[in-house]
């Protein structure tokens, strides 16, 4: 392509974000945003409340008043950089590395949270505010706070480094700012990459969570109030329904059933959850997927059984629980304006208002001594973040030891018993509560099992189990292999129409291994869905299958497609948002329009190999081959040790003829990689198409042993030996293939094609 008419696609990609961001007037205003104080005399409970909880002091201007952080000229030390702080007539000021890495004073215009840290934000050009990398510990001495502290003091975080307090991923407009100010608007403009965030208060108020509230006070003042007093939802999950002690079991059950669609963790969920943005404007009272799209238990940010792993927050965790499904909600255990425990200090009587102490605040039910153990220590653990920050496991769970044994997932019994193992746990639990305690299944296992192997039918048993929770039928859905038999495909058609959008999106992301006419077939009414996330997951995978598509269909498909493209108009200061226009744009066959997005990607962060490979194969399908090679090799100059790119240059230059040289660069990429089971066997091929047997042999026998579950591994081997003559050899694979793929009927040939010994 003309370099000339990349420039002009680029513009134009520019005025269209440009415009995307804009509102067309609506000829009735909506309801605006008034303000907390607006409040404060009809809810003076609740703004009382709120004053000084988390949510009020969120974000501050940076004061005498509102800075914890000691700028008596203290110093802080980090891999032989030293960094000060200093007040200058009532300012803030800290001298540190900028990006690149020459000393500076920077001032701190905010202050970003309070306890058990403050973090500071320096206003930079181009309206960006950075959150600093020292945090304030705000704990009490004896906790041992009261100091400085780096977020990355295990690791030396550079200029340069995408995690250097002035890059892209410390940036608050983007990262931080929705959950931290209310009514925020980033407004990125692309053509200059530059910020102009807005806000309609600095902290979380009222409206944040309630939603604008012009038409509540206006019915207020006047008198007149109207069905749900003019709030864009009401956050009362609880109705006429209270919860009645089952004096048998011990356990409190919702006087009513849940009628509706909870509102308190949806709404909650907006910032207590691990999501990404898919739409430019919040909709109150929408389900969370509806504007976010929501992460699953993958690794590495959940453990296989859901426990957290890495900073999930509260969402992904709650919906999993048994009182989730209950009828529990966030504001039974959580004073919403105050964030504290509804019933005081002590955890354990928040529990105790649903679960009867007489029943389990007892020895013969803790099996440890009263007193010395509370109700979160073993079913809602804590893990450390940011360092000094304890937050616990929202899902609820029952210690099971015995999973610690089969999948690696944390135990609460060996959080507090260090010095002993999983399986002293497990045996400790086997003798209070017998083969109860190792013999319950948990989509755990399966969820494991497939992350290491092969375990298709037990995916399929827990996305059919409708007592598990549908985020981990959802992820369940994620990890079905090909190829996929009977039951799979089934069990993922059935899933479609689930009723938790979670589990729908799942089984769009798992249709991608069935085969074109069945995606065509059962997920083209999705890209109708009610919920925006399935949606666009639907029209991402219809794509390549845009022109099969049958006409009435047609208008859904042009329509999911637009909201697709907004959805990354959305996050437009994000490069992977132009890497993923590029590759939806590429699948549907728009090269060009592809071409500038996966350049405005790779100028926004040249590192991005996803983008760069994904381009480079846009260049090949577009027939220019030579543009391809270089982008890759572009990649390979940024960055040699990366095994994506260079596996992907070793796919070229052997489809170019020159295989020798493109299998040195497949070598490479699986050294680099070791545990990529897929790079391994494209060597194994690779040298088998060579004509190197041997070789070939000594790769994918060794790789059919360590990824046994790999359906290709085993496939490849078996046909070299078949073809090689080796029936026997041959005939042992392809048992094992039997064995692990029952009915499939390129299996069942191979097996007929090998004379009986």
């Amino acid at each position: 392509m003309r370099p000339r008419f990349l420039l002009f696609l680029t513009a134009s990609l520019c005025l269209l974000l440009a415009c995307s961001e804009s509102t067309p007037p609506s000829a009735v205003p909506g309801p605006a945003f008034v303000g907390s104080d607006a409040c404060r005399d009809c809810h003076a409970t609740q703004y009382a409340d709120w004053q000084d909880s988390h949510h009020d002091l969120a974000m501050q201007v940076a004061d005498t008043t509102t800075v914890l952080g000691d700028f008596d000229d203290a110093t802080f030390e980090y891999f032989g950089t030293s960094t000060q702080f200093r007040s200058e007539n009532d300012a803030f000021v800290v001298r540190t590395a900028n990006a690149d890495g020459q000393t500076q004073d920077f001032v701190v215009a905010y202050t970003f949270g309070v306890t058990p840290l403050q973090q500071y934000l320096v206003a930079m050009p181009g309206g960006r505010l950075q959150a600093l990398p020292f945090a304030w510990d705000a704990r009490e001495v004896a906790q041992g706070g009261q100091r400085w502290f780096h977020l990355y003091a295990d690791e030396y975080i550079g200029p340069g480094d995408a995690l250097h307090w002035t890059e892209r991923e410390q940036n608050w407009n983007v990262m931080c700012a929705e959950c931290h100010s209310t009514n925020l608007a980033v407004n990125f403009d692309v053509a200059s990459s530059s910020f102009t965030t807005t806000w309609s208060e600095i902290n979380v108020g009222c409206e944040a969570c309630h939603g604008p509230g012009s038409t509540h006070v206006s019915q207020a003042r006047s008198g007149a109030m109207k069905g749900a007093g003019g709030l864009a939802l009401s956050l009362d999950d609880h109705g006429r329904a209270v919860w009645q002690m089952n004096l048998q079991t011990g356990i409190a059950q919702r006087s009513e059933l849940l009628m509706r669609f909870p509102q308190q963790p949806e709404a909650c969920g907006r910032c207590h959850a691990r999501r990404g943005i898919i739409a430019a404007d919040y909709e109150y009272g929408e389900p969370l997927a509806q504007t976010h799209r929501i992460s699953l238990l993958d690794t590495p940010l959940y453990y296989a059984d859901g426990q957290i792993r890495d900073e999930v927050y509260v969402y992904g965790s709650f919906v999993q629980s048994r009182m989730y499904r209950a009828g529990v909600t966030c504001s039974d255990c959580h004073n919403p304006h105050s964030l504290e425990l509804v019933t005081g200090e002590i955890s354990s009587d928040v529990c105790g208002q649903c679960h009867l102490p007489a029943r389990f605040a007892t020895s013969d039910h803790h099996r440890h001594v009263s007193g010395v153990v509370a109700c979160v220590d073993c079913h809602m653990p804590a893990t450390i973040y940011m360092r000094v920050d304890a937050r616990r496991d929202h899902s609820f769970r029952i210690p099971r030891p015995h999973l610690s044994l089969s999948t690696d997932s944390p135990n609460a019994c060996n959080g507090c018993h260090v010095d002993q193992s999983a399986a002293w746990a497990a045996a400790k639990a086997g003798e209070w509560w017998g083969d109860a305690a190792s013999l319950d299944t948990h989509f755990a296992t399966a969820l494991h099992d497939a992350r290491s192997g092969f375990a298709n039918p037990d995916l399929v048993a827990v996305i059919a189990d409708a007592d598990v929770a549908g985020i981990a039928r959802a992820t369940a859905l994620t990890l079905l292999a090909r190829p996929l038999a009977q039951d799979d495909v089934s069990a993922i058609v059935l899933a479609m129409s689930a009723s938790d959008s979670l589990v729908r999106m799942g089984a769009v992301q798992a249709a991608r291994s069935m085969a074109p006419e069945s995606q065509l077939r059962f997920a083209a009414p999705l890209l109708s869905d009610p919920v925006l996330s399935v949606r666009i997951e639907a029209v991402s995978l219809l794509a390549p299958l845009k022109d099969s598509l049958p006409g009435p269909l047609l208008p859904a498909y042009l329509a999911a497609a637009d909201e697709f493209r907004l959805a990354q108009v959305a996050i437009a200061s994000r490069p992977e948002a132009h890497s993923a226009l590029g590759d939806f744009e590429a699948s549907s066959g728009n090269f060009e329009q592809a071409f500038a997005h996966y350049a405005q990607s790779l100028q926004m962060e040249p590192h991005l190999p996803a983008t760069r490979i994904n381009y480079a194969d846009a260049m090949r399908h577009y027939g220019d081959e030579s543009r391809a090679e270089a982008l890759l090799r572009e990649g390979v100059a940024i960055d040699a040790a990366n095994a994506m790119l260079r596996h992907s240059l070793g796919l070229l230059l052997v489809r170019t003829e020159r295989s020798v040289e493109g299998l040195r660069e497949l070598r490479e990429a699986a050294r680099l990689d070791a545990d990529n089971s897929r790079y391994i066997y494209v060597v194994g091929v690779a040298l088998n198409s060579l004509g190197q047997q041997e070789a070939a042999i000594k790769v994918l026998d060794a790789a059919a042993i360590r990824f046994s579950g790999d359906f290709d591994i085993s496939w490849a081997l078996a046909t070299i030996f078949r073809d090689r003559g080796e029936t026997k050899k041959a005939r042992a694979v392809a048992d094992r293939l039997a064995t692990l793929h029952p009915g499939n009927s390129d299996v069942a040939a191979l097996l007929q094609s090998l004379p009986a010994d």
